[in-house]
């Protein structure tokens, strides 16, 4: 896929991974168009990058569809980034003997699983308004997954189930968007340097962390995911895959 001047939607894109992803986008001359909640920074982000903000929730269809038609607005939509996700620490049995929050473990599915649905199926279905360039693939989605998919850690219960969910969407929908000439990838991060994790993890906890990544030994960068967004959106050879961006982590039980 040639970026230049190519529409590109990135959800979640006013801040961490879906930033980083926006910015390397718009560095390589892609129409980049942030799609985030009303509430985040978007219209700021996206005026610092040279991009378009649509304010949206993943979860909601009619929201997500209207942002991807805006992003189609000068040019075909070619590609969807879709970073938009979070997570939630519960036990499944709580010290004091209380099972674990139902309604927390399914906001977090509903936000990554049918986030992640919506966006599989209302990005292509914006992209099949117009004929594929001549010798290139109409599309392409990049998923975004965790290591919590495969091993995932006391109180990830909810965000390992809906990672894996997305690790298992990956193939399916690769083979369901191919008669579409749409590809499909997922980044399936480790731990990374986000503003988020900052926020959330003490220092001791990120540096036990970092240490446990055999190399290079620290999180990841956030300009590393961008970085791999783009080659996934450059690549053509590039479709079912999904790639663990994590030094080579695997995650001990907590």
């Amino acid at each position: 896929m040639q970026l230049a001047q190519s529409a590109v939607a990135v959800t979640g894109g006013a801040s961490g991974l879906g930033r980083a992803a926006a910015e390397r986008l718009a560095a390589a001359g892609a129409r980049v168009t942030i799609v985030d909640l009303p509430s985040s920074r978007g219209a700021e982000v996206a005026a610092e990058i040279g991009a378009c903000f649509v304010p949206a929730d993943v979860t909601e269809a009619d929201q997500l569809a209207a942002a991807f038609a805006e992003a189609a607005e000068h040019s075909p939509l070619r590609a969807v980034v879709h970073a938009a996700g979070r997570g939630a620490r519960i036990r499944l049995v709580s010290k004091s003997g209380e099972p674990g929050d139902l309604t927390a473990f399914e906001e977090v599915v509903r936000l990554n699983v049918v986030g992640s649905y919506n966006a599989l199926r209302l990005g292509p279905a914006e992209m099949v308004k117009h004929p594929a360039p001549e010798g290139e693939e109409r599309g392409a989605v990049v998923l975004t997954a965790s290591v919590a998919a495969y091993e995932g850690q006391i109180g990830q219960i909810a965000y390992s189930a809906a990672k894996a969910a997305v690790v298992g969407m990956t193939i399916t929908a690769a083979r369901d968007l191919a008669s579409s000439a749409v590809r499909v990838c997922t980044i399936v991060p480790g731990i990374f340097d986000t503003p988020l994790v900052r926020t959330v993890l003490r220092p001791d906890i990120q540096e036990a962390l970092e240490s446990a990544v055999p190399y290079p030994k620290r999180m990841g960068r956030p300009a590393e995911y961008g970085a791999l967004a783009q080659h996934i959106l450059e690549n053509p050879y590039l479709n079912g895959e999904c790639i663990r961006l994590d030094g080579a982590i695997r995650m001990a039980p907590r």
